[in-house]
Parts: C-alpha cells; sequence; structure tokens
C-alpha cells in the first residue's frame, strides 16, 4: 500500500511585480505530487500572507491542458507535436541559411514582459541576442514602462536607477497614472498596495490620485483629480512652476549631487496652472494647493507609472516625477523617493560610484522609419513594417520569447499580417496564442512551479530591500528541458555549433565573463583573485542558480567568497525559505550614481530640448473623445485568461463610457458600440459608469482571442476585443520610442446606427 506523502513548499509569485510569497501544500508520493492549496505565506518577509486573486491560481496553470508539454512544429501548414530533438534539428535547418542569405539582421527578436520573472529567461535572453548578432531587437518595454528607464538613466546614469516611493513612511504621495489597487504596482516592487496605503492613512498620511477614472485606487484616496488623458507632464510641470515661483524650492539632502536646477527654473515658466488649464482640466487653485501641500509635507513623493509613460510626451512626465521629487527635498530621503539596494544583479551596486558612462540614446535607427533605438532595443512599433517593408535589411526571421506582441502593440492588426509573411518565426511560450498561431517551431517552457524563482529585475525597485529564492516545486517532465537550456540551445545554433551542443557550453561562457567582470573591479570583494579559483568555488551547481549565487555573494550583503562570512549567498537563502529582510531603503546618494558627471542630472540635454514640443502643445485643440485603456486585479495584460476561476464573471472587456456621453451619443448600458480610430474599428459592449470623466472612454488591454488557430479553450470563450487594433503605430514618445496607448483619438457610435 502506497502511502500519501504531505508537504509544504514555499516560493515567490511570478505573475506579476508585487514579489508575494505563497505557501503550496502538495500530496501524492514522489513524482506524482499534485498542489492542494495556495495561499499567502504569513512568515514571508515582505508580504506577510498577502494574495491577490492570481496567485492562487498557479496550480490552474500548471494543470492547464492547453499549456505546451512538448514543442510544435509547423508541418504541411499544420503545428504538429514533435520530440525536442526534432524541434530543434527544424530551426537549426532552417535559421542559419537565412542568415547566410541575408546578414544577421535578417533576423528579429521579441522579448516579452514575462522574461522579467523568469530568472532563466533573464539571464539567458541576452547571450542568445548577441549569438544572433541581430540589431533588430525589441521587447514590450516600449509599450510600457521604457520612457522611465530613459529618464532614470539620464538623470542617474543606469536604467534601473529609478527612485520608488517610500510608501511605508511617507507622510503623503501623489501618484499619477498608477492603479495598484488593481495591477499590484509597477517599478515600485511592493506587495499589498491597499494595506501600505491604509497605513498610510491610519498614521494620518495624505493619497492623491491623478487619474481620469476613479479607480479603487483613486476611490481609496484622500483627493481624486480626473485629468484629461495625456496632460500628466502638464500638471507636473504646472507644480513645478509654483514650487520653483513661490520660493518652495528646498533640494535636502540629495542639494549637494543635484545639477540643472537654473536650467528647470527656466523652462517651467511659460506652465503657470493657468497657463496649462485647458490641457489638463483641472482648477488652477486646486493644482496650486496640490503643489503647496507637497512642499510643504515632512515626507512626501511623487510616483507616476504606465498611465503617463504610455502617452505622447511620456519621458517628460517620468523626468517631471523626479524634478518634483528632487526640488521638494524628497529624493533620496526616507519617506520619499528612494533606490532599492538589491542584493544581486544592480548596475547601481556594482563599479565605482559616481563614475560611469550614463545612457546614450539613439546610437542607431531603424531601416525604413529611421526611429532611434534606446537601451539596445528599437520600437516596438517598428516591428511590423521592418517584416513587411521589402529592400535590403528586410527582416525575414523572428524569434519570440514570452510574449504576444499581435494584442500587446499598436495596430496589432498590420503585425499579424506581417507574422504570416516571414521566413521562418521560432516562439519560447508555452500556448498557441494570438501570435504564436504564425510560428513555424514553439519551444513551450515549463511551467511556472516546475522553475526556480528569483526576481533579479524587480527587486531592484523594491520599496523594502529583501531577497527570496524559490527552488522548483515540481520536477520537469522527462526530457523537458529548463528554460535557459532552450535559450541555450537556440544560441549555439546561431554560433553554428549545431542543435546537439550541450548547453552549459552558454552556461560557462556567461559565468565565466561575470566572474572576469568581478575580479577586475577594483571595487568587488573578489577584485584580484583567480577567476578559476572563483568558478572552482561556485561547486557543482548549473545554469540560473549558479550565477545568482556569483551575483548574491559579490553583491552588497554578500559573503564575498570568505571576505564577509555572515552575508548572503544562495545557501542562505536556501535555509531562509521565506525570505531574508535586509531593511528599509537607505539614502544612497552619491554612491548610487553613474552618470558621466557623477551628478544627478536634473536638466538632461536631450529631455530638455522635448520641452518645446509641451510648449506647442498648451494651444492644441482638446475636443473629441480619448480613449484610454484599465487594469483589472485578475488580469495580467493577456496573461492567464486561460484561467477560468480569473474569467468568470461579469464580462470585463467593455467600453466605459461617462453617462453624459453616452446619452449624447445614443449609447445604451450593455449595448454594443463601435469604437473607430486611424488604424481600425471595434465593436465592444457598452457600460456607462461614472467612473470616467466626461470626453474619455475606456476599453481594457490585452484581450481579442478570437482569432483562428488560438489553442485558448476558456479565453476563446471569453474573447473580447484587441482594444490595440485602435492604437496608431505612428504615435510615439519620441525621446524612448514608446507607444502612445493612452488618450488616443476616437469616435464611438452605436453599432450597426
Amino acid at each position: 500500500m502506497t502511502t500519501t506523502a504531505t508537504r509544504t513548499a514555499f516560493r515567490t509569485c511570478p505573475l506579476c511585480e508585487a514579489g508575494c510569497g505563497l505557501e503550496i501544500a502538495l500530496a501524492g508520493p514522489p513524482g506524482e505530487e499534485v498542489v492542494t492549496r495556495i495561499r499567502g505565506d504569513r512568515a514571508d518577509v515582505f508580504s506577510h500572507g498577502f494574495i491577490c486573486p492570481k496567485g492562487s491560481t498557479l496550480k490552474h496553470l500548471h494543470e492547464d491542458p492547453d499549456w505546451l508539454r512538448r514543442p510544435r512544429v509547423r508541418r504541411g501548414g499544420r503545428l504538429v507535436e514533435v520530440d525536442w530533438a526534432e524541434a530543434f534539428a527544424e530551426v537549426e535547418r532552417r535559421l542559419p541559411p537565412i542568415v547566410q542569405e541575408h546578414g544577421r539582421d535578417a533576423v528579429a527578436v521579441y522579448i516579452g514582459n514575462p522574461t522579467a520573472h523568469s530568472l532563466g529567461a533573464l539571464l539567458f535572453v541576452r547571450p542568445l541576442v548577441r549569438a544572433l548578432g541581430t540589431t533588430n531587437v525589441y521587447s514590450a518595454s516600449t509599450v510600457d514602462q521604457r520612457p522611465k528607464e530613459v529618464a532614470a538613466g539620464l538623470m542617474f546614469g543606469t536604467s534601473l536607477s529609478v527612485p520608488v516611493p517610500d510608501v511605508d513612511r511617507t507622510d503623503f504621495l501623489l501618484m499619477l497614472g498608477a492603479n495598484p489597487y488593481a495591477s499590484n504596482g509597477s517599478l515600485a516592487t511592493a506587495p499589498d498596495w491597499p494595506g501600505r496605503i491604509e497605513a498610510l492613512r491610519a498614521r494620518g498620511g495624505t493619497l492623491v490620485v491623478v487619474d481620469p477614472r476613479r479607480t479603487r485606487t483613486a476611490e481609496a484616496a484622500d483627493r481624486h483629480l480626473a485629468i484629461r488623458p495625456g496632460a500628466d507632464p502638464y500638471l507636473l510641470m504646472a507644480l513645478v512652476n509654483v514650487v520653483v515661483t513661490e520660493g518652495l524650492v528646498d533640494l535636502g539632502p540629495a542639494g549637494p549631487y543635484v545639477r540643472g536646477v537654473d536650467t528647470v527654473v527656466e523652462v517651467c515658466r511659460p506652465f503657470t496652472p493657468e497657463a496649462t488649464a485647458v490641457q489638463t482640466g483641472l482648477d488652477p487653485s486646486e493644482v496650486r494647493r496640490l503643489a503647496r501641500d507637497l512642499a510643504a509635507a515632512p515626507r512626501a513623493c511623487v510616483y507616476g507609472r504606465i498611465g503617463t509613460t504610455v502617452a505622447p510626451f511620456g519621458t517628460l512626465s517620468s523626468w517631471l516625477v523626479d524634478v518634483l521629487n528632487t526640488l521638494t527635498g524628497n529624493l533620496d530621503r526616507p519617506g520619499g523617493a528612494m533606490f532599492a539596494t538589491a542584493a544581486a544583479g544592480a548596475a547601481n551596486t556594482r563599479g565605482t560610484p559616481r563614475y560611469g558612462r550614463g545612457v546614450r540614446l539613439h546610437r542607431r535607427r531603424s531601416r525604413v522609419r529611421g526611429l532611434g533605438e534606446t537601451m539596445g532595443e528599437l520600437p516596438v512599433v517598428c516591428l511590423a513594417e521592418e517584416i513587411d517593408t521589402p529592400g535590403e535589411g528586410q527582416v525575414r526571421a523572428l524569434v519570440t520569447i514570452a510574449g504576444n506582441p499581435v494584442l500587446s502593440t499598436p495596430n496589432g492588426a498590420r503585425l499579424d499580417a506581417a507574422l504570416a509573411g516571414l521566413d521562418l518565426y521560432v516562439a519560447v511560450d508555452p500556448y498557441v496564442n494570438e501570435t504564436t498561431r504564425h510560428a513555424d517551431v514553439i519551444l513551450p517552457p515549463p511551467t511556472p512551479l516546475q522553475k526556480s524563482h528569483y526576481d533579479l529585475a524587480l527587486l531592484q525597485l523594491a520599496v523594502r530591500n529583501v531577497a527570496n529564492y524559490s527552488p522548483p516545486v515540481l520536477p520537469r517532465a522527462p526530457g523537458q528541458p529548463d528554460e535557459w537550456e532552450i535559450l541555450a540551445r537556440l544560441a549555439l545554433i546561431a554560433q553554428g555549433m549545431g542543435a546537439g551542443a550541450d548547453p552549459a557550453l552558454v552556461d560557462d561562457l556567461v559565468l565565466r565573463s561575470l566572474v572576469e567582470s568581478a575580479v577586475a573591479d577594483e571595487t568587488s570583494p573578489i577584485a584580484g583573485r583567480d577567476p578559476d579559483e572563483v568558478v572552482a568555488a561556485l561547486g557543482d551547481r548549473r545554469g540560473p542558480e549558479r550565477i545568482l549565487d556569483l551575483m548574491l555573494r559579490v553583491g552588497p550583503y554578500g559573503e564575498g567568497f570568505g571576505a564577509r562570512p555572515d552575508g548572503l549567498s544562495l545557501d542562505v537563502l536556501l535555509a531562509n525559505p521565506h525570505g531574508v529582510d535586509l531593511g528599509p531603503l537607505r539614502p544612497r546618494l552619491p554612491e548610487v550614481l553613474r552618470t558621466p558627471s557623477g551628478m544627478v542630472e536634473l536638466a538632461p540635454e536631450p529631455i530638455v530640448a522635448d520641452v518645446e514640443r509641451l510648449l506647442a502643445g498648451l494651444d492644441a485643440p482638446v475636443g473629441g473623445l480619448r480613449l484610454i485603456g484599465r487594469r483589472d486585479l485578475r488580469s495580467n495584460n493577456s496573461w492567464m485568461h486561460n484561467v477560468e476561476v480569473l474569467v468568470k464573471g461579469r464580462p470585463r472587456c467593455t467600453l466605459q463610457v461617462h453617462p453624459d456621453d453616452a446619452a449624447r451619443l445614443g449609447l445604451t448600458d450593455g449595448a454594443p458600440a463601435e469604437v473607430t480610430s486611424r488604424t481600425g474599428k471595434i465593436t465592444v459592449p457598452v457600460e456607462v459608469t461614472d467612473a470616467i470623466r466626461p470626453g474619455v472612454v475606456s476599453i481594457p488591454h490585452g484581450w481579442g482571442h478570437d482569432l483562428d488557430g488560438v489553442e485558448l479553450r476558456v479565453a476563446r470563450a471569453h474573447a473580447g476585443v484587441n482594444t490595440n487594433l485602435l492604437a496608431d503605430d505612428e504615435l510615439i514618445d519620441p525621446l524612448s520610442g514608446t507607444a502612445v496607448l493612452n488618450g488616443i483619438p476616437v469616435e464611438v457610435a452605436p453599432a450597426g446606427g
């Protein structure tokens, strides 16, 4: 008689940026265990038991019958299941001839948002890109946070030196374009935003939310300013203007390290609350009150998120957020906007403080439209045209990693059509979705429960310094490679070493490069050490775990290979399954800076030059309807729409319309409406609500699962519509190349009218 074993595993949820700890109960004999329950880990040092609806569904994702368990290869026009050797052999047969005939830039790479939540993918996607040798690299960043990365890079020297709100100690939080009650936060890793905001208000603090919609977060706020879509930089500039003209500037502790204040003072002069009122739709007296309250608060912070970045002035808005934090003395101050000190992988914890090359923009341009590169990537709005526009340098092959750009990028219909014309499309993805239905080869990664996890990128943006590693909860199926091994084998094929080459070759190369960099860094705890000695000391681990162990051991809290015996290592994290608390955010100026000047660049030249464009827009017309997106707590873009418990219930893909607009346009609650933009037309049911300001309509992002060939049974039954069919691929923030997804001009009418 077999005795059923029961055990409990702990891991960090990989489904969004919150970093919540999970307690996972399992039952069954070894090799046959099943998950019986998932709940929040009350002992987790960061989340303390908080969990959202998404985290409890890892069991459903793991058991999803539509999650691919074996590769697919296109044969006779159909995607058929094959073994791993045949799948990699197909890539080797088809990829090298394309490169040989058309050059390396004939291959493009698209990196989807889930990559940031996968340790193996994050560490091994760049070796793949380098092996391919292409400059045609795209990611979801240019439909998301890239403006903030650009602004941070120009101001502080590295793209992830993003000041985050010290929400647990602030007295006054001004939040623009963010709805963490639904999204769990973004570019500010923090579990339980509702609890943190309740604590802010309980200690007498103030929350002000700026958003065209009365979101769940706005409902919890002390004040809600219903701004016009895309007008955030006008409000922020008006706030700067008041702070400057009323003598409220106080740089605080950051003062000795800031330059460019005089330039900011000059460029803000035209943007008075009165001059910007038409664009913002806000009462100038309310704007002046807000500026004074912000400046007077003992500890205050301004926080802007995706509503501010996917807009025509995304980089300007991102910059102005931290200009305000700086001018009010709240940059690098407890309770203000502070820099995390990540335990592993942060560029601002390596090298010499106050020394660096900073960030350079537009080092090359796209072939068709001449749009500039940022952070090594081209704007994703270029991808379709680079595929469907003939000529030298045309993209003929595509590799996507964990992405669904047909649903997530502007003018998705054009990209959808372009994908059908590729000579080769290889997808590293677990689903046959709206994008991968065009693939010639699909290489599915393991499920989240079969992968280890460490939030390498997200903990660089945490509101408290923590470290938490999770080993795999369940074993991979026999023959199933880990995600890093899939990417490594693709890199080996690209390098001409063949489909059968050992992924350990790439692993060793990546590790050796990191070790040699660390021993050459005079600020590193292993400076001057023998690289072979360091590699040997890392033991028998392979892949992401060995690399992570190195990063932890040479990081700011690391044991330094014996130099600091009480410091961090992977073994320490394994011995602490609930995580290690490294303390609250601490002041980091000037050591965090990596700008060429060694100073906070408050007035970077490329950004200041773009103020002229903002000034020219002061007199722009504000009439007509503007479309914005919205988030739902049960949804993460197009992720997880195949999980029944998350999509059941009332339809969430609706067109929200204010009652006044509904009456004017003849729209009826629940009835279909046609929404038209320059690039497309969709039909969507109407939801009449006074939670949205007049002149604004809203449709959530990431739906539209009704295309032929999509193998997502639950998602197809709750298909919704793809709002990015309406997004204009010609509208971008020029500094970052980020698409404009907020404030799209549209027309709305009853369907069939």
